[in-house]
Protein backbone atom coordinates (compact mmCIF):
# COMPACT_ATOMS: atom_id res chain seq x y z
CA UNK A 1 0.00 0.00 0.00
CA UNK A 2 3.03 2.30 1.34
CA UNK A 3 4.64 2.15 -2.16
CA UNK A 4 1.55 2.13 -4.60
CA UNK A 5 0.29 5.56 -3.08
CA UNK A 6 4.13 6.25 -3.37
CA UNK A 7 4.29 5.62 -6.50
CA UNK A 8 0.82 7.54 -7.50
CA UNK A 9 2.63 10.52 -5.70
CA UNK A 10 5.85 10.42 -7.48
CA UNK A 11 3.48 10.13 -10.72
CA UNK A 12 1.67 12.88 -10.08
CA UNK A 13 4.56 15.55 -9.43
CA UNK A 14 5.88 14.62 -12.57
CA UNK A 15 2.71 15.16 -13.90
CA UNK A 16 2.40 18.65 -12.66
CA UNK A 17 5.91 19.50 -13.09
CA UNK A 18 5.31 18.64 -17.07
CA UNK A 19 2.24 21.03 -16.56
CA UNK A 20 4.32 24.22 -15.41
CA UNK A 21 7.22 23.03 -18.19
CA UNK A 22 4.19 23.32 -20.25
CA UNK A 23 2.94 26.92 -19.51
CA UNK A 24 6.53 28.09 -19.33
CA UNK A 25 7.33 26.87 -23.22
CA UNK A 26 3.84 28.46 -23.90
CA UNK A 27 4.02 31.56 -22.57
CA UNK A 28 7.55 31.93 -24.09
CA UNK A 29 6.43 31.49 -27.15
CA UNK A 30 3.08 33.90 -26.80
CA UNK A 31 5.60 36.14 -25.61
CA UNK A 32 8.39 35.89 -28.36
CA UNK A 33 10.80 38.28 -26.96
CA UNK A 34 12.51 37.52 -31.01
CA UNK A 35 9.85 39.16 -32.36
CA UNK A 36 9.89 42.27 -30.08
CA UNK A 37 13.46 43.04 -31.15
CA UNK A 38 13.54 44.77 -34.16
CA UNK A 39 10.45 47.14 -32.79
CA UNK A 40 12.82 47.68 -29.81
CA UNK A 41 15.55 48.45 -31.90
CA UNK A 42 13.23 51.04 -33.73
CA UNK A 43 11.64 52.57 -30.69
CA UNK A 44 15.32 52.98 -29.37
CA UNK A 45 16.87 54.21 -32.40
CA UNK A 46 17.68 57.93 -30.96
CA UNK A 47 18.10 56.19 -27.18
CA UNK A 48 21.80 56.12 -25.14
CA UNK A 49 22.70 53.46 -23.42
CA UNK A 50 21.37 54.28 -20.19
CA UNK A 51 18.17 55.61 -21.31
CA UNK A 52 17.75 51.79 -23.58
CA UNK A 53 18.71 49.86 -20.54
CA UNK A 54 16.16 51.51 -18.29
CA UNK A 55 13.70 51.02 -20.83
CA UNK A 56 14.69 47.41 -20.90
CA UNK A 57 13.80 46.94 -17.23
CA UNK A 58 10.79 48.70 -16.91
CA UNK A 59 9.18 46.75 -20.02
CA UNK A 60 10.54 43.53 -18.07
CA UNK A 61 9.17 44.84 -14.78
CA UNK A 62 6.13 45.83 -16.51
CA UNK A 63 5.55 42.25 -18.13
CA UNK A 64 5.87 40.91 -14.72
CA UNK A 65 3.32 43.33 -13.02
CA UNK A 66 0.72 42.61 -15.83
CA UNK A 67 1.08 39.29 -15.83
CA UNK A 68 1.26 38.36 -12.11
CA UNK A 69 -1.55 40.53 -11.49
CA UNK A 70 -3.84 38.24 -14.47
CA UNK A 71 -2.44 35.12 -12.15
CA UNK A 72 -4.18 36.31 -8.83
CA UNK A 73 -6.78 37.90 -10.28
CA UNK A 74 -8.23 35.29 -12.90
CA UNK A 75 -10.76 33.62 -11.23
CA UNK A 76 -12.84 37.31 -10.31
CA UNK A 77 -12.15 37.97 -14.12
CA UNK A 78 -14.00 34.83 -15.14
CA UNK A 79 -16.62 35.47 -13.08
CA UNK A 80 -16.91 39.49 -14.12
CA UNK A 81 -17.04 38.39 -17.87
CA UNK A 82 -19.39 34.86 -16.67
CA UNK A 83 -17.10 32.61 -18.23
CA UNK A 84 -16.23 28.74 -17.46
CA UNK A 85 -13.03 28.17 -17.04
CA UNK A 86 -13.54 25.63 -19.86
CA UNK A 87 -14.62 28.17 -22.53
CA UNK A 88 -12.05 30.67 -21.62
CA UNK A 89 -9.69 27.59 -22.39
CA UNK A 90 -11.29 27.24 -26.02
CA UNK A 91 -11.47 30.95 -26.34
CA UNK A 92 -7.67 31.48 -25.08
CA UNK A 93 -6.81 28.68 -27.19
CA UNK A 94 -8.71 30.25 -30.22
CA UNK A 95 -6.54 33.61 -29.27
CA UNK A 96 -2.83 32.24 -29.33
CA UNK A 97 -3.83 30.21 -33.12
CA UNK A 98 -4.43 33.50 -34.39
CA UNK A 99 -1.51 34.33 -32.93
CA UNK A 100 0.57 31.35 -33.76
CA UNK A 101 -0.57 31.86 -37.77
CA UNK A 102 0.66 35.07 -37.69
CA UNK A 103 4.07 34.28 -36.11
CA UNK A 104 4.35 31.64 -38.81
CA UNK A 105 4.42 34.09 -41.53
CA UNK A 106 7.34 36.49 -39.29
CA UNK A 107 4.73 38.55 -38.36
CA UNK A 108 3.33 40.65 -35.23
CA UNK A 109 -0.47 39.82 -36.27
CA UNK A 110 -3.63 41.92 -35.15
CA UNK A 111 -3.89 40.20 -31.93
CA UNK A 112 -0.42 41.84 -30.86
CA UNK A 113 -0.31 45.08 -32.70
CA UNK A 114 -3.03 46.71 -35.45
CA UNK A 115 -2.38 48.37 -38.35
CA UNK A 116 -3.38 51.68 -36.59
CA UNK A 117 -1.32 50.90 -33.45
CA UNK A 118 1.68 50.02 -35.84
CA UNK A 119 1.60 53.38 -37.74
CA UNK A 120 1.44 55.48 -34.62
CA UNK A 121 4.95 53.61 -33.55
CA UNK A 122 6.65 54.02 -37.15
CA UNK A 123 5.36 57.61 -36.61
CA UNK A 124 7.06 58.09 -33.31
CA UNK A 125 3.73 58.75 -31.66
CA UNK A 126 3.98 56.23 -29.31
CA UNK A 127 7.17 55.00 -27.16
CA UNK A 128 8.30 52.91 -24.94
CA UNK A 129 6.41 50.59 -22.42
CA UNK A 130 3.33 50.92 -24.52
CA UNK A 131 3.62 49.23 -27.23
CA UNK A 132 6.62 47.15 -26.06
CA UNK A 133 4.91 45.31 -22.94
CA UNK A 134 1.39 46.09 -23.36
CA UNK A 135 0.23 44.79 -26.01
CA UNK A 136 3.00 43.13 -27.78
CA UNK A 137 4.64 41.37 -25.22
CA UNK A 138 1.68 41.05 -22.53
CA UNK A 139 -1.08 41.23 -24.49
CA UNK A 140 -4.97 39.46 -24.91
CA UNK A 141 -2.98 35.95 -25.46
CA UNK A 142 -0.64 36.06 -22.88
CA UNK A 143 -3.01 36.87 -20.37
CA UNK A 144 -5.52 34.41 -21.21
CA UNK A 145 -2.19 31.81 -20.76
CA UNK A 146 -1.51 33.39 -17.43
CA UNK A 147 -5.36 33.29 -16.69
CA UNK A 148 -5.52 29.76 -18.18
CA UNK A 149 -2.59 28.29 -16.33
CA UNK A 150 -3.60 29.58 -12.80
CA UNK A 151 -7.18 28.39 -12.67
CA UNK A 152 -6.15 24.80 -13.28
CA UNK A 153 -4.68 24.96 -9.11
CA UNK A 154 -7.99 25.88 -8.04
CA UNK A 155 -6.16 28.98 -6.41
CA UNK A 156 -3.82 26.63 -3.98
CA UNK A 157 -1.58 29.05 -2.80
CA UNK A 158 1.60 26.80 -4.13
CA UNK A 159 0.65 26.51 -7.65
CA UNK A 160 -0.16 30.41 -7.32
CA UNK A 161 3.42 30.50 -6.40
CA UNK A 162 5.11 28.05 -9.34
CA UNK A 163 3.06 30.34 -11.36
CA UNK A 164 4.42 33.35 -10.68
CA UNK A 165 8.03 32.10 -10.82
CA UNK A 166 7.50 30.80 -13.89
CA UNK A 167 6.33 34.55 -15.05
CA UNK A 168 9.51 35.71 -13.44
CA UNK A 169 11.69 33.61 -15.94
CA UNK A 170 9.83 34.66 -18.69
CA UNK A 171 10.30 38.33 -17.65
CA UNK A 172 13.48 37.83 -17.18
CA UNK A 173 14.01 35.75 -20.58
CA UNK A 174 12.73 39.21 -22.09
CA UNK A 175 15.01 41.25 -20.40
CA UNK A 176 17.95 39.16 -21.03
CA UNK A 177 16.61 39.17 -24.77
CA UNK A 178 15.80 42.81 -25.24
CA UNK A 179 18.78 44.22 -23.05
CA UNK A 180 21.00 41.85 -25.82
CA UNK A 181 18.77 42.94 -28.57
CA UNK A 182 21.14 45.36 -30.69
CA UNK A 183 24.39 42.34 -30.96
CA UNK A 184 21.13 40.05 -31.54
CA UNK A 185 19.76 41.73 -34.29
CA UNK A 186 23.36 42.40 -35.92
CA UNK A 187 24.18 38.29 -35.56
CA UNK A 188 20.93 37.22 -36.59
CA UNK A 189 19.63 39.57 -38.73
CA UNK A 190 15.98 39.74 -39.84
CA UNK A 191 15.86 36.39 -41.16
CA UNK A 192 17.40 34.68 -38.51
CA UNK A 193 14.72 36.59 -36.25
CA UNK A 194 12.40 35.70 -38.39
CA UNK A 195 13.35 31.62 -38.51
CA UNK A 196 13.14 32.21 -34.67
CA UNK A 197 9.73 33.40 -34.81
CA UNK A 198 8.47 30.91 -37.29
CA UNK A 199 10.16 27.84 -34.74
CA UNK A 200 8.00 29.58 -31.41
CA UNK A 201 5.29 29.86 -34.02
CA UNK A 202 4.78 26.17 -34.62
CA UNK A 203 5.18 25.39 -30.91
CA UNK A 204 2.78 27.56 -30.28
CA UNK A 205 0.09 26.56 -32.96
CA UNK A 206 0.55 22.87 -31.16
CA UNK A 207 0.16 24.82 -27.85
CA UNK A 208 -2.93 26.82 -28.55
CA UNK A 209 -4.66 23.13 -30.64
CA UNK A 210 -3.93 21.21 -27.30
CA UNK A 211 -5.24 24.26 -24.82
CA UNK A 212 -8.67 24.47 -27.23
CA UNK A 213 -9.55 20.65 -27.39
CA UNK A 214 -9.24 20.40 -23.23
CA UNK A 215 -11.44 23.16 -23.23
CA UNK A 216 -13.85 21.52 -25.46
CA UNK A 217 -13.49 17.87 -24.19
CA UNK A 218 -14.84 19.72 -21.00
CA UNK A 219 -17.77 21.77 -22.54
CA UNK A 220 -18.70 18.51 -24.25
CA UNK A 221 -17.86 15.00 -22.64
CA UNK A 222 -19.09 13.33 -25.37
CA UNK A 223 -16.05 14.19 -27.30
CA UNK A 224 -14.06 12.19 -25.31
Amino acid sequence: MGMAQATRRGGEEVSALQEYLRFLVTLTAVLDPFLAVPIFLTVTASYGIPARVALVRVVAITVFVVLAASALLGDTILTLVGASLSAFRVGGGLVLLLMALAMLNAEAGGVRQSEAEAAELESGELRGVVPLAVPLLAGPGAISTVIIAAEKGGGAVAHLAAILGCIALVSLLTWIVLRAAPAIGDRLGTTGLNIATRLLGLLLAALAIQTMAEGLKELFPGLG
